[in-house]
């Protein structure tokens, strides 16, 4: 059996393969398939002849004394349609590890972006998969957004958080949950963050309800919190319709923790913040009683962002604390009978009065 040399050598110049690469993969891949053969002689290999593309399996010869002597060739009956078989499935499976690498190269420089695509209906209803174009990315179940709902033929963007070369291709894994695609979103519509004139600090979310986004300026005069909502609130508004609704808060980073625990809190009004320990990251935050609710939010939400996008433990405490009533003593009254001196009672609590008694 003989490969066209020719056209080996036009196919791995396309595929930008090495071809003495792929001559050694033909060549193992056929020696194994000899060795495991009955007739079989000891130490036979295949060789591809680089001028005509002929196959031929090389036996080495040995004397008694164990001195090489000369090299002979030996093809079984019926080895060569096995060749012919083990090149062709050598070649395609190398064609298509070419295109798995490039694939592979190609969106390991997404990887911390963010890339847009068309939901796929699959076979596990547990995965979402997205069409890429060249391939197909998952979005496993614990990248997946509660509250979103994945329709086939929806376009949506979504973070690539990894890429790999798998068992059967390219692994590409997507999120929806990440907390960096909140503010990649935000770079693809804020032009001062591609400029470097504002940056987002930090991001705390709970995927599906609500983020917070700290940002600063780097320019005198530039609003962090105004580059961010866009005229007429149309940036933030559009990051908000990407995530389906989800509620972003704006809120001013600052090197003073206190500063920066009182803006994270937002939209509540915080009275004052005081740093208790800084090596523990605790502070204490005083809030008008009407707004305690506010700033703990539903269910601790508001709260526990801001906790997670500061990095501190933050403890909340109304300006005006309502102090405890309590019950007052039980007072135990003699009955009549039990003193003489006693009045008797009348109907509805009062004191019956005597004539004696009654005034003049």
């Amino acid at each position: 059996m003989s490969v066209d040399v020719d056209a080996l050598i036009a196919l791995t110049i396309e595929k930008e393969i090495p071809l003495e690469k792929m001559i050694s993969a033909i060549e193992n891949a056929v020696t194994e398939a000899y060795v495991a053969l009955l007739d079989a002689m000891p130490q036979g290999r295949a060789v591809l002849n680089r001028v005509d593309g002929e196959i031929l399996i090389h036996v080495p010869k040995f004397n008694d004394e164990g001195i090489y002597t000369e090299t002979i060739t030996h093809m079984p009956e019926g080895f060569q349609d096995v060749i012919q078989s083990i090149t062709r499935k050598e070649i395609k499976q190398r064609m298509r590890a070419a295109k798995d690498a490039d694939v592979v190269e190609e969106f390991s420089a997404s990887v911390g972006d963010v890339i847009s695509g068309v939901i796929q209906q699959g076979r596990d209803e547990t995965l979402v998969y997205v069409d890429l174009g060249r391939a197909e990315g998952k979005i496993p179940p614990n990248e997946q957004v509660p509250t979103e709902t994945y329709r086939h033929g929806d376009r949506i963007k979504c973070f690539v958080v990894d890429v790999k070369q798998g068992l059967k291709g390219p692994e590409i894994t997507l999120s929806r949950t990440h907390p960096l695609l909140v503010k990649t979103l935000f770079s693809l519509e804020v032009p001062e963050l591609k400029d470097g004139i504002v940056e987002i600090v930090g991001v705390s979310r709970e995927p599906g309800f609500r983020s917070k986004v700290s940002v600063r300026s780097h320019r005198s005069g530039v609003s962090p919190k105004g580059a961010l909502i866009g005229p007429l609130g149309a940036r933030a508004k559009a990051v908000m319709d990407e995530l389906n609704g989800e509620k972003i808060d704006i809120v001013d980073y600052s090197e003073n923790p206190a500063v920066y625990v009182a803006n994270a809190l937002a939209p509540a009004k915080v009275s004052s913040c005081e740093v208790v320990d800084l090596e523990t990251k605790s502070a204490k935050v005083v809030v008008p009683d009407y707004q305690l609710s506010l700033a703990i939010g539903k269910d601790g939400q508001n709260a526990r962002l801001a906790a997670r996008l500061t990095g501190w433990r933050i403890d909340i405490h109304p300006d005006n604390p309502v102090e405890r009533i309590e019950k007052p003593p039980k007072i135990e009254v003699e009955s009549p009978s039990d003193s003489p001196d006693s009045q008797p009672l009348l109907e509805g609590g009062g004191i019956a009065l005597s004539t004696e008694d009654s005034p003049a």
